[in-house]
This record gives C-alpha cells, sequence and structure tokens, in this order.
C-alpha cells in the first residue's frame, strides 16, 4: 500500500510540474495553435512534439541532464542558434501578417500546401532548436525525477501524460476556433501575436546566451 501510494503520488507530481512547464507560451505551443486554427496536419505535428517530450524527459530521467550540464558552452551554443531561428520565424510571421495571402487565411495553409514533411519538419526543429526544451525537459524534470528515487519512473510517466494531454487539448482545441479565422484580418492579428513572440523568445534566448 506504501509502495502504490508513493508512486502514485510521484506520478501526480510529474503531473503537475510538467504541466507547469509544458503549458508556458513557447515557440512549439504558438506552432500547435495554429496548425489547430488552419487545420493542416494536425494530429501528426501533435505526434511530433509529444514523442518528442517524451524522449527528453525519459533522457533527463536516465541522466542526460548532468551530461548537459557539464557542458555549458554548449547550451549557449545552442541558445544564438535557437534564437535566431525562431527571430526568422518571427519575421516570416510578419510578413505574413503585413501581406496576407490565400493560403495563409484558409485551410490550405502552411502544412497543406507545403507538405506534410514540412509541416513535421517545423514541429521538429521548433522542439530540438530550442534550448528551452533542454532546460525544461531534460534538465528540470529529470533532476526533479531522480529525486523521487525508486518512484522516478512514476514522475516521469506523470509527466509526459501531461505533455499529451496537453498538445491534444491544445491541437483540437484550436481547431475549434476555425470559424473566428474565416477573415484576413483575424489571421493578421494571429500572425502579428506570432511575430512578436517568436521574436521576443529569440531574442531573449540571444540575450540570455
Amino acid at each position: 500500500m506504501y509502495v502504490t501510494t508513493t508512486f502514485l503520488l510521484a506520478a501526480l507530481a510529474g503531473l503537475l510540474t510538467g504541466a507547469g512547464l509544458i503549458i508556458a507560451i513557447g515557440p512549439q505551443n504558438v506552432y500547435v495553435i495554429r496548425q489547430g486554427i488552419s487545420g493542416s496536419y494536425v494530429l501528426p505535428v501533435i505526434a511530433v512534439c509529444v514523442v518528442s517530450d517524451i524522449v527528453l524527459i525519459s533522457a533527463g530521467t536516465v541522466g542526460l541532464g548532468a551530461v548537459v550540464a557539464s557542458h555549458p558552452e554548449v547550451v549557449s551554443i545552442a541558445k544564438v542558434i535557437g534564437g535566431v531561428y525562431l527571430m526568422l520565424l518571427g519575421v516570416f510571421a510578419a510578413r505574413r501578417a503585413w501581406r496576407p495571402t490565400p493560403t495563409s487565411t484558409t485551410n490550405d495553409d502552411p502544412g497543406r500546401t507545403r507538405g506534410l514533411w514540412v509541416a513535421l519538419g517545423t514541429a521538429l526543429a521548433l522542439t530540438w532548436l530550442n534550448p528551452h526544451t533542454y532546460l525544461d525537459t531534460v534538465l528540470t524534470l529529470g533532476s526533479i525525477a531522480n529525486s523521487h528515487a525508486d518512484a522516478k519512473w512514476a514522475f516521469t510517466v506523470g509527466a509526459c501524460i501531461a505533455s499529451i494531454v496537453w498538445f491534444l487539448a491544445l491541437g483540437f482545441g484550436a481547431k475549434k476556433m476555425a470559424p473566428m479565422f474565416s477573415s484576413v484580418r483575424a489571421w493578421r492579428v494571429l500572425d502579428s501575436i506570432i511575430a512578436v513572440v517568436m521574436v521576443g523568445l529569440g531574442g531573449g534566448l540571444i540575450a540570455m546566451s
């Protein structure tokens, strides 16, 4: 009974901690929202985000976080690369907001027009080129998981469940907002917000490198 309670509490702690870190606004979330609204390859994009989180959280649990922490120069380089990439995405979003095209305001938007592989590639890049992903999953969640000793994998499962629930809710919740984005103006507002978020996050990463 004691062992069961310990594992359940660890899983709950993982669920809540994972939710707290994953729900914070980031490029991953912004992209999932946009794909959800446009209806472009929503489930595959969600799958990429979830599988990536599971791999990274598990890597932190097995101790990869300690390896990353011992090489701060790698983290600094990753911040610069990730920051530049996010700022470029912000520029592209600003361009869409300034000069919207028919494909940026319909369900044929980015993912469907340029193909499934581009949509998946963007999701992968937004996940694996973002240093905050490693800080939140590999380092933070990995360190906390290992503090639970024998229940560390219960904590890990809880954190992974948080990722699954969040991205499914985000993607398909955003999809229900699609009717609100039937006009060019609505898409311009969304892309303007995306541009500000991406440039802000990218600039912040570079400043912290």
